[in-house]
């Protein structure tokens, strides 16, 4: 399949991708707002000449936060332009940096709505986060000489295959990237496979290891647990968990419970749309449930917490004694162990981390990683974590020594950002 395939297969299936849109806002209402902006109508007066980068949802857009506020610090001169595709990115943007950004949804890949924003828009300089690859977009940059960049690229051993059965799509995209800094060898090789310029192919690491914690976080979760009265609780969080993962974490926590009945659980549905559904299953199952938008107080009677607040998993993290990070007791392949880890957390995850194979690794072999596949192995660790606070506590460093042993590797990318500015920026 060519660019042009592509293009006609896209125009065809529009009505598809219009259906499904309105689908998708009829479970969670925030997906029907500014849906103009995703065919490029109604886009907002952007002041042009500036950085666009683009976060595809929550979790890229947590990963871009700390080079949106180096951008922002650096080139102050410059508008940073930051578009996301789903509406928890786009509010966790917008609850970052208000109006220090530009922001919208980027429009879908056709070419039309490429080029109305382009043209809108007309950066100096493309980011893209992660592996979110549109055709029609970064060629519309290459033609107006704009460089664009893969910034954090991952790129796992299944996705390489599924690039490579559209060879005459990938193969030239991949070559109008100017830059792709990748997080690991192996998936740099991956890229130069796939076609990729050799030489426009850098290994600078994973910028999610450049996290830095605020204290003021650290205290406000402190404060919490006090007038919670559970600063003796023992407080675990299952966090970005999606559908089939609750009852098996629900199950280990009525297990828990039978031994340690002051327990409590902090269950974050990774969607919006799922927070009604988890709250429910919750009382269901007979738990004595907060949902933490209710503003509610956590008292000696609650045993699960609904996180069902957008922008708050870190601050949940925070209030937790240890955690498990979801989607990797089903095939979705895992999500952000490091947040947790650079909170001083002992990790549990289930198997399924294709998505972090790399750093899953670097946290289990320094001892901060404990896998489980079912409740009773998951009902067996937070056992044996809450009654050895010193094998947590081990645990927990030889995170935090994972982290501050790889990180720099935003400083690498901003290095390689800079040389593709426009001569006449700082």
């Amino acid at each position: 399949m060519n660019r042009r395939l592509y293009t006609l297969i896209l125009h065809l299936v529009l009505p598809v991708i219009f259906l499904r849109l309105l689908w998708r806002a009829w479970q969670a209402p925030a997906y029907g707002r500014r849906i103009g902006e995703r065919f490029a109508f109604g886009l907002p007066a952007f002041k042009p000449g500036g950085i666009w980068v683009h976060a595809v949802s929550l979790g890229e857009s947590i990963a871009a936060a700390p080079l949106i506020r180096e951008l922002l610090a650096r080139y102050p001169h410059l508008p940073i332009t930051v578009t996301s595709m789903t509406p928890t990115g786009s509010e966790r943007i917008q609850a970052l940096f208000g109006d220090r950004i530009q922001h919208c949804y980027l429009p879908y890949d056709l070419p039309w709505a490429c080029a109305r924003f382009f043209e809108r828009l007309q950066p100096q300089l493309a980011v893209i986060m992660e592996t979110e690859l549109w055709p029609n977009h970064i060629h519309q940059c290459a033609r107006h000489g704009v460089p664009v960049v893969l910034a954090n690229a991952r790129l796992s051993e299944r996705s390489a295959r599924g690039y490579a059965r559209f060879a005459k799509l990938t193969a030239p995209m991949l070559g109008e990237l100017s830059l792709i800094a990748v997080q690991t060898e192996t998936e740099a090789e991956r890229f130069r496979q796939l076609g990729a310029r050799p030489g426009c192919v850098e290994v600078t690491g994973s910028i999610k290891f450049d996290l830095s914690v605020d204290p003021e976080l650290l205290q406000r979760a402190a404060l919490l647990r006090e007038e919670w009265q559970a600063t003796q609780r023992p407080v675990w969080i299952a966090a970005s968990t999606h559908a089939g993962e609750d009852e098996v974490i629900l199950a280990a926590h009525r297990q828990l419970l039978v031994q340690q009945p002051q327990a409590l659980l902090i269950l974050v549905p990774r969607h919006p749309e799922r927070f009604d559904a988890v709250a429910e299953l919750c009382r269901k199952e007979g738990f004595a449930t907060v949902r933490r938008s209710s503003a509610q107080a956590v008292d000696a009677q609650t045993t699960v917490l609904v996180g069902d607040t957008l922008g708050e998993l870190l601050f949940l993290y925070a209030l937790a004694d240890l955690a498990f990070v979801g989607g990797s007791l089903v095939a979705n392949g895992g999500h952000n162990l490091l947040e947790p880890a650079a909170l001083g957390k002992p990790l549990l995850s289930g198997p399924h981390l294709f998505n972090f194979l790399e750093i899953s690794a670097l946290l289990r072999e320094a001892g901060d990683l404990r896998e489980v596949h079912d409740s009773d192995e998951l009902f067996a660790a937070l056992q044996q974590l809450f009654a050895e606070p010193d094998l947590a506590r081990r645990m927990a460093e030889g995170g935090l020594g994972v982290l501050r042993a790889n990180q720099g590797a935003l400083a690498r990318l901003l290095a390689g950002l800079q040389r593709l500015l426009p001569p006449q920026a700082p």
